[in-house]
């Protein structure tokens, strides 16, 4: 089942998730209904809240990115399996230079910016399975985990921008929480008018 993703606006997207345990109502159907719902918009991450869910889970599939030429060799043939769910995740370490990648979001569709973040992090999560994993992870990969789990924080990438940035798209931001934007995958927007 593919569901809607939550458009900027949301409330849901800045609540404080809870983490959850093996008893998770339909949990095995959850995480393929995300990973569908993921894949139909074309994401390469995919946090609950975005589907209106408060609770620390979200999901990461960076192959696509497994033909990308900026890429070395080696982080290439990691990508290239690198598919993931994370429960009750928790970064315990970033690490290296900052860098920056244009960055884009399911729940924000039609803004890209340039964002910031450190080049490798280690993060201890519980897998699909409920199994303890911990993971040091670097370059795109680190980069998406730590998109989805700012997700799991109430965090937004366009939080992370200058001053200036955020003036600039306030009033993007503004249309995609009134459904004043083309999606071609399903949304549910916060403040859209409701047709009568």
């Amino acid at each position: 089942m593919i569901y809607p993703i939550v458009a900027y606006g949301d409330p849901v997207l800045r609540k404080e998730t809870k983490e959850i345990s093996e008893d998770y109502p339909k949990f095995p159907e959850l995480i393929e209904n995300m990973f569908e719902t993921m894949y139909a918009a074309h994401g390469i991450g995919l946090a609950a809240p975005q589907i209106g869910l408060p609770i620390r889970l979200f999901i990461v599939d960076a192959t696509p990115f497994e033909d990308d030429e900026d890429l070395s060799e080696e982080e290439q043939q990691f990508v290239s399996t690198f598919k993931r769910v994370f429960i009750n995740a928790k970064i315990v370490e970033e690490t290296g230079d900052e860098w920056a990648f244009n960055e884009g979001c399911l729940s924000i569709p039609d803004v890209r910016e340039d964002v910031f973040r450190q080049s490798t992090i280690t993060i201890e999560y519980l897998d699909e399975n409920f199994k303890k994993q911990k993971e040091t992870v670097g370059g795109i990969a680190a980069r998406i985990i730590q998109h989805e789990y700012d997700h799991i924080e109430g965090i937004l990438f366009t939080d992370k921008l200058s001053p200036l940035k955020k003036r600039l798209i306030k009033g993007k931001l503004a249309n995609i929480s009134k459904g004043k934007v083309k999606v071609d995958y399903r949304m549910r927007f916060p403040q859209a008018k409701k047709k009568r």
